[in-house]
């Protein structure tokens, strides 16, 4: 299968259907490996890179009743800029390995819910994405392709410590599990600085949307667990599962909260950003993800029209630069861009309005 597939959002698994919760947006589990006896990143030979993207299409390009998956490979030397900018947005591959010049490969499904980094900061890190919450569903995928990597691969392992990674915060389990929360209300009353002390204080670490060192665009964040040494891997999700029950309950009363203290004032806010979005000539991608969160809370509160999530997640995407070039088909300054993106959001928000005309009223797909 070509890159080309991967560059739309036709394939993303985890945005084709309704969730049940408007604040969880998706859950990733991220399992770090390193091969036995092999130099690691930090330190090893375009050779010895050559050899581990070897051993890995060897047994990842096998078609036999044993492969989990259909994977399709990639090296990142050759690739544009541009397409690596897009894998980074669609959370395919991480900014580390896009940024590589040489080195890197990656492998993908069709269905974009699993993607094995090679040679990024780790020799191989599998990536499972599942909509929603479903953090028992994405772990299984990820530990079905280690299990079977495991077969005819001998990953670096020390009884007393585990699994051995670059990143000694890695170490043990190489387990990262996150889920993406989008959480307007924590945000607006101001909440979220004493909610990432607690999260901090139960070992878990909070991101930005695109991970380390990335902003918390459109007030979504993503927590993770910070420790995998000591803990077994069910341990670790159990723990995060209700770290993040905890926060969603936070979330829903900041929301009937702020309902309950200035109705008029909140409504008029958040009809505002629609209105930004159906009309605005030009967009930045700040005030985008500000207008985006703020019809997502809204469509959530019932004061704004019906707008499916899948459609608000959609336009989350969409919105973002290298996204825009590729449906542009040409680089754009940022002011082009702008203009663009304006354009473009206020497509999709009419393609919903025409879908829910067809439907007929009274029959909303929410």
């Amino acid at each position: 299968m070509n890159i080309e597939h991967f560059l739309t959002l036709a394939n993303q698994n985890w945005m084709q259907s309704e969730s049940d919760s408007d604040i969880v947006i998706s859950t990733r589990i991220r399992l770090a490996r390193n091969i036995a006896n092999v130099r690691f990143p930090i330190s090893f030979t375009e050779q010895d890179a050559e050899q581990i993207d070897e051993q890995l299409m060897n047994a990842l390009l096998t078609v036999d009743n044993e492969n989990p998956y259909h994977f399709s490979y990639f090296s990142i030397k050759d690739m544009p800029q541009l397409q690596r900018q897009i894998l980074v947005e669609k959370h395919l591959i991480s900014p580390n390995l896009a940024r590589r010049k040489k080195i890197g490969s990656f492998f993908l499904t069709e269905n974009e819910s699993i993607s094995i980094l090679v040679n990024e900061e780790d020799h191989v890190r599998i990536q499972s994405l599942a909509q929603g919450m479903d953090i028992q569903r994405a772990y299984n995928q990820a530990k079905t392709v280690d299990r079977y990597l495991s077969k005819s691969i001998d990953f670096a392992y020390e009884e007393r410590y585990g699994y051995l990674t670059s990143c000694p915060s890695n170490v043990g389990t190489g387990l990262r599990a996150s889920v993406m929360l989008h959480l307007p209300a924590l945000t607006l009353t101001k909440q979220m600085n004493a909610l990432i002390q607690m999260i901090t204080r139960l070992g878990m670490v909070v991101r930005g949307i695109y991970g380390e060192g990335s902003d918390n665009l459109g007030n979504v964040y993503q927590i993770s667990n910070q420790i995998t040494l000591g803990k077994s891997e069910e341990d670790i999700l159990q723990e995060l599962e209700k770290v993040v029950e905890q926060i969603i309950q936070k979330e829903q009363l900041a929301r009937k909260n702020l309902l309950l203290r200035a109705p008029s004032v909140l409504e008029d806010r958040l009809s505002r950003s629609l209105g930004t979005l159906k009309y605005a000539k030009i967009l930045t991608s700040e005030e985008a993800a500000s207008c985006l969160s703020n019809v997502r809370l809204g469509v959530s509160l019932g004061l704004l029209e019906p707008i499916s999530q899948r459609k608000l997640n959609e336009c989350m995407l969409i919105m973002q630069p290298g996204l825009i070039q590729q449906d542009a088909g040409t680089t754009l300054q940022p002011t082009e861009r702008d203009m663009y993106r304006a354009k473009l959001l206020q497509e999709k928000l009419q393609e919903q309005a025409s879908n829910d005309g067809e439907k007929g009223e009274g029959s909303y797909d929410v």
